[in-house]
């Protein structure tokens, strides 16, 4: 996304953010202008949230992206209409359609409970460890691997087989290194060899679509478990977190000693509250919408969270808007700041 208008807001206001081309932006600006508002509002519209996008009184809000296209919703009293423009030339489009186009993750302020389906509030962090552990053992009691079937394999040659199956064995690794390692055929080597494929070729390549549908499953898990550790254990201090042999997150003291995710700081709850939804929740290609990241954080972490978001960004193709008050935040990357331009009516 290149820049978001509201126009209208509050029937009072217009307000503009043009985004950073790095995939991260920092929006600020003086309190009660309406930077969380806006974020809520976006979020809203990426979604497809019609009555939450009606909840919030604007006229027209334009959404515009780097492909030339525009995104149009225009909300006035007795009017709700939204419009794709692409080579200037408008198209409607109705709230199903918009859904299907978008990912969107938001983050408010408040981000240490979240509501059950049964409508009860739980601590973030706990709940997000239950998820945690139910998609490690999904993925440990799903190792088998899968027959592939698929026409055009013979149109490959040997130095594209051995390539491939060498690609695919190093991501093997890095799952296995996640914890989560496939069950492999016993009585076969892999890679395959040149010699290997003189006899078996067909096997081999039988095997190697059979992994890459492995690895399509769990490459992504792995990686963001193995990201995610070094991004907290990075941050804490005298502590560190792991994957116990029950797949349960837990959390030892460098001495020795094991605590319960309920004795951890504000602080280090945020910092795992966040990078798990970060990694976990925005799948590749989403647009963040993340509302203050300074909370209950020391200076110290506020200064890094640029490195490791810009990281997180490349990693996974996010884009990252956060409204934040802290200028620690933005720290020494102001060229990743972009003030909210608000002009009264």
């Amino acid at each position: 996304m290149k820049t978001f208008t509201v126009y209208g807001l509050f029937r009072t206001q217009d307000c503009q953010l043009n985004l950073s081309d790095s995939g991260l932006t920092y929006v600020h600006a003086v309190n009660a202008t309406g930077k969380s508002t806006l974020l809520r509002l976006m979020y809203s519209i990426l979604t497809g949230d019609e009555p939450a996008v009606r909840n919030i009184p604007f006229d027209r809000a334009d959404l515009t992206f780097s492909d030339g296209t525009n995104l149009v919703v225009e909300n006035e009293e007795d009017v709700f209409r939204i419009m794709v423009i692409r080579n200037e030339v408008p198209t409607s489009i109705t709230v199903e359609e918009l859904v299907d186009m978008f990912d969107a993750v938001y983050m408010s302020p408040d981000r240490s409970a979240v509501r059950k389906m049964d409508g009860r509030l739980v601590p973030a962090l706990e709940a997000y460890a239950n998820e945690l552990h139910d998609e490690i053992i999904y993925a440990k009691e799903h190792k088998d691997l899968i027959e592939v079937v698929c026409e055009d394999d013979g149109d490959m040659t040997d130095e594209e087989i051995i390539f491939w199956s060498k690609d695919l064995k190093a991501k093997l690794d890095f799952i296995d290194d996640a914890g989560f390692g496939v069950g492999m055929p016993s009585g076969i080597r892999f890679p395959p060899t040149r010699y290997d494929l003189v006899d078996e070729r067909e096997t081999y390549i039988k095997l190697a679509r059979s992994i890459e549908e492995y690895v399509k499953r769990n490459y992504l898990l792995a990686e963001s478990l193995i990201v995610y550790m070094d991004i907290i254990n990075g941050l804490l201090n005298d502590k560190h977190i792991y994957i116990k042999d029950n797949s349960h997150l837990g959390v030892e003291l460098d001495s020795g000693t094991s605590l319960s995710l309920s004795y951890l700081s504000s602080g280090e709850r945020q910092i795992m509250i966040m990078f798990y939804r970060l990694l976990f929740h925005a799948v590749p290609g989403s647009i963040v919408l993340l509302d203050e990241p300074e909370v209950s954080l020391h200076v110290s972490w506020q200064q890094k969270l640029s490195g490791i978001f810009l990281d997180i960004c490349r990693l996974r193709d996010l884009q990252i808007i956060a409204a934040t008050h802290s200028p620690q935040v933005i720290h020494d990357r102001w060229d990743l700041a972009t003030e909210m331009r608000v002009d009264f009516a």
